[in-house]
């Protein structure tokens, strides 16, 4: 078996073990073995859709959609990842839905890090609500209502979390923490029933504390203290009884007035609650435009990455052609393997394409045609800013003199001077920049002459007025 077949067998195992586990909704453990099969070869256009879909069934939506778009582009005849991906996009109305969720989930994140659990527990029911198969949101409700000592509802969730998927490794952490939760609780129980006795009175069962060694002895004590404690009785009647009735109605009324003040204030903390909420219901609009400006230009990056590479693979494009929709790409918003094939790209395209608009712009700029030579140069310098030591800024700034824009002249000298001033272009960058420095200071106070001047055209004015007036007077 050579190398190749052995890679595709290898790719098609974990393919078929993912979906056995997937099979079983063992989530956790299909995402693991689809990733290996990928990483065995990233073409295996079964492995990426069933993948995708293993990352929907958990309502992990984004990352379902970046793997068909990736398929797609793979495989643009025959792939059911049309489908899926146009499945998705019909219903804007419940990708809407899925957007919103998405948010309010990491809104629950920030509650949760400033101790407004409560706040968080009631978000995450309408995140819950709204997109049931939401695996984190699921879990992140669990676990808040096990620190808040809510056990039966935290079951609950646990629960649904499990029937999203069954092996994974959070929600297995969570049971069992419960599960000690549980057992703490039954021990204390056991242990109050361990102090009290239990008997039979008839049809009735009686469960009385047991009596301790210190109760008895106080028993035997009663008869001897009995006189003594008629005495006492009697002054506690006539000194305490009567300033302990009072005292009890008033501690009665300040508990009345306790309680009504923590209901008060349980009610002010509802009302901030919901007026926080309501808040977030309208900052959301425009939360979920953004979120959406940000999945189009992830998709059209993705899209443009596909596309370069169709066009390198096909050998039928040139560099220059190529280097356009590479300079347009955002890098950023690629995952880590778009990242390292979008670095691969361009140091294959980038230097040719260089080479090229760099010599381009020099028969340009040679012949005065200085816009030009301001597109090519530019174009250079956004593939590499420091081509040749320095001298396609230095073009590119001698474009824009000679097309009679001081201004960025001026910027791409002084990038230069201050990048590159060993180069052997620094000199006579320091020079340009020097001379338009000073033409321009030169226009400034010619600008502010002409003021001055009309301004003793004006005062000669008044004058002359003044003398008019004289001689009519």
């Amino acid at each position: 078996m050579d190398y190749t077949k052995k890679i595709v067998y290898q790719s098609n195992y974990w393919y078929n073990d993912g979906l056995r586990k997937a099979q079983i909704r063992d989530m956790s453990g299909a995402i693991v073995s689809l990733r290996r099969s990928l990483q065995f070869n990233r073409e295996n256009i079964a492995a990426r859709n069933l993948l995708g879909l293993v990352y929907y069934g958990i309502g992990e939506v984004p990352e379902a959609l970046v793997e068909w778009i990736i398929s797609k582009n793979l495989r643009r005849r025959d792939n059911i990842a049309d489908y899926y991906i146009n499945t998705v996009q019909a219903s804007a109305k419940e990708l809407e839905t899925i957007n919103l969720a998405i948010k309010k989930y990491n809104q629950c994140l920030g509650y949760c890090r400033q101790n407004g659990e409560d706040l968080a527990i009631i978000q995450l029911k309408q995140v819950v609500a709204s997109h049931p198969s939401f695996l984190k949101a699921h879990q992140l409700l669990a676990l808040l209502y096990l620190q808040t000592g809510q056990y039966t509802r935290a079951r609950q969730m646990i629960r649904q979390a499990r029937k999203l998927d069954t092996g994974n490794e959070i929600t297995m952490k969570y049971m069992h923490e419960l599960t000690h939760q549980r057992g703490k609780q039954r021990r204390r129980a056991a242990k109050k029933k361990e102090d009290a006795v239990e008997y039979s009175l008839g049809n009735e069962t009686i469960i009385q504390p047991k009596h301790s060694r210190i109760k008895e002895m106080a028993s035997h004590l009663a008869v001897a203290n009995i006189f003594i404690g008629a005495a006492i009785g009697a002054a506690i009647i006539w000194f305490l009884v009567a300033p302990a009735v009072n005292q009890s109605e008033n501690n009665r009324m300040n508990d009345q007035m306790r309680e009504y003040s923590d209901q008060v204030k349980s009610l002010e903390a509802q009302v901030s609650a919901q007026t926080r909420t309501l808040d977030n219901y309208r900052a959301s609009g425009e939360e979920v435009e953004a979120d959406a400006n940000q999945a189009q230009s992830t998709m059209e990056s993705y899209e443009s990455l596909m596309t370069v590479i169709d066009q390198y693979s096909s050998g039928g494009y040139s560099y220059s052609t190529m280097a356009e929709s590479l300079v347009g790409i955002d890098r950023d918003v690629l995952g880590e393997n778009a990242q390292s094939r979008y670095d691969e790209l361009t140091e294959q395209i980038y230097p040719s394409a260089c080479d090229a608009e760099f010599l381009t712009g020099t028969e340009a700029l040679n012949v005065a045609n200085y816009q030009t030579a301001i597109d090519s140069f530019y174009k250079v310098v956004q593939m590499n800013a420091g081509y040749n030591n320095g001298q396609a800024l230095f073009n590119l700034a001698q474009a824009y003199m000679g097309n009679g824009d001081n201004d960025k002249a001026i910027r791409f000298f002084q990038k230069v001077v201050d990048d590159y001033g060993n180069s052997e272009y620094a000199g006579e960058a320091q020079t340009n920049l020097d001379t338009l420095q000073s033409a321009s200071g030169e226009e400034d106070g010619q600008s502010d002459g002409d003021q001055n001047s009309d301004g003793d055209q004006n005062s000669g004015g008044g004058q002359n007025s003044g003398d008019d007036q004289g001689s009519g007077e």
